[in-house]
């Protein structure tokens, strides 16, 4: 009798404790988050701990498999927002009573990627799924095939400049007090940068990301590549262990990361088509190391160069609104400012980390103040070096080769034309009228005798 009773207990206790092994092992999802970005849709599941995945793409209908291995659903997914991405709805199902089953029924025909993110200071470890449309990545390179044929054909083409909000999405960035994230304080700052370069003649710009969803280190500086850039931003708010820190600065990338990237770029001369024309226009894929060695050498020197000269102008001109942490251009290995063949530079606008400065930099003035001020630098930069075959360019070289003619009573375009030995269609084109109407006191370009 107290043996059986013996082996009773002894069997209830084993039970116990593998059940208890069993919960132990199991992955838990306890959330779900879905980022859109303009080329794809990233899917991230919150997990307890890390575990093994597996993808699955099937048609007819189009759905995405995704297996969890030791896993169980804690969270919900018809409360994700499903409008601008491919996926239409989210289900779950226990698989072989230990693994966990998501299928995602899709919209379209995707290609995924897949990847575990390990645990840090802001989230725990979490399985990431990557959605590419395959229409929306059609479109978007005839887009960008059709702004490059426009550019070519343009010989008073925009300047382009990249504007780049740092981190995003799963990346919020440096956390300041009351939990105010660099992410959103850089983004709003870019978002008025970018209106301030489109409203002027002659410039263009683009976000590397519009909204809050994370761009690859390396991707942000393909986008410029892609879209011919003539000036990489990278916008940030830095964060220190003491609160103490404050004041703004301006980074270019170091000689040694400028090294390291020609020796990166050689290494991969297969595809050095990435590179803005090869380098200066000219390829580097027929060249031997030594020689494609020297051309990536005077190219990075060359945007270096551009780099700190225009990185000083804006230093100086963030000087007018900040505290600068540093009144010298800094140089560091920034991936971001590798570029070799793009002038590129990063500006710290305050440390978010600073209880005072984390305030100013959450306020809609002081991010207008602080986009006015890098935009007075970067103006100021490409009127002194405006880039060949840009309107700039063009209007710096006829600077001098045209006066200015005021209209006095009883002048017409063509009499005017007349005098200075010049056609009525040139005179038009020359000062950009739409009729041949003139009026007395209007300054027109004519050209110099």
């Amino acid at each position: 009798m107290q043996l059986n009773l013996f082996f009773r207990v002894t069997t209830l206790l084993v039970a116990i404790i593998c059940s208890g092994l069993s919960t132990a092992g199991q992955t838990n999802v306890t959330n779900a988050r879905l980022w859109d970005a303009p080329d794809h849709s990233r899917l991230v599941l919150e997990l307890s701990q890390a575990t093994e995945h597996k993808v699955l793409v099937l048609s007819n209908p189009h759905r995405l498999v995704l297996d969890i291995k030791n896993a169980a659903k804690k969270t919900r997914f018809d409360t994700l927002d499903f409008i601008n991405s491919p996926v239409k709805s989210i289900r779950s199902a226990r698989r072989d009573k230990q693994d966990l089953r998501i299928v995602l029924d899709l919209k379209e025909k995707i290609k995924p990627k897949s990847f575990l993110l390990k645990a840090n200071d802001q989230y725990g470890d979490r399985l990431v799924i990557d959605l590419y449309s395959e229409s929306t990545k059609q479109a978007i390179k005839k887009k960008r095939q059709k702004k490059t044929i426009e550019n070519s054909i343009s010989q008073k083409r925009d300047i382009i400049i990249m504007i780049d909000p740092g981190h995003g999405g799963e990346d919020p960035g440096a956390m300041g007090p009351n939990r105010i994230k660099e992410k959103n304080v850089v983004l709003a700052i870019a978002k008025e940068l970018k209106k301030l370069v489109n409203a002027q003649k002659g410039y263009k710009a683009h976000l590397t990301r519009g909204s809050d969803y994370y761009v690859g280190l390396r991707k942000r500086t393909s986008l410029a590549r892609k879209y011919k850039t003539d000036l990489f931003v990278s916008i940030h708010a830095d964060a220190f262990i003491k609160s103490q820190a404050n004041g703004a600065s301006v980074y270019a990338v170091s000689n040694r990361g400028a090294s390291s990237e020609t020796a990166r770029w050689l290494a991969k001369k297969e595809n050095s088509a990435d590179l803005m024309g090869g380098v200066g226009g000219v390829s580097l894929e027929d060249k031997g190391n030594v020689l494609a060695g020297v051309l990536l050498d005077l190219s990075s020197t060359a945007s270096l160069k551009a780099s700190l000269s225009v990185g000083d102008r804006v230093l100086r001109s963030m000087g007018g609104v900040a505290r600068l942490h540093k009144r010298q251009v800094q140089q560091a290995g920034f991936v971001v400012l590798k570029s070799p063949d793009i002038p590129s530079i990063l500006v710290e606008t305050g440390f978010i980390s600073n209880p005072k400065e984390s305030r100013r930099l959450k306020t809609k003035k002081y991010q207008k103040q602080l986009a006015k001020a890098i935009h007075k630098g970067v103006s100021r930069y490409f009127d002194n070096a405006p880039p060949p075959g840009s309107l700039l360019a063009w209007q710096k070289a006829t600077a001098n080769k045209f006066a200015k003619y005021v209209v006095k009573k009883g002048d017409t375009l063509s009499q005017i034309a007349m005098r200075n030995d010049v056609s009525i269609k040139k005179l038009r084109e020359l000062n950009r009228l739409r009729s041949d109407n003139v009026w007395i006191g209007q300054r027109l370009s004519v050209p110099a005798s």
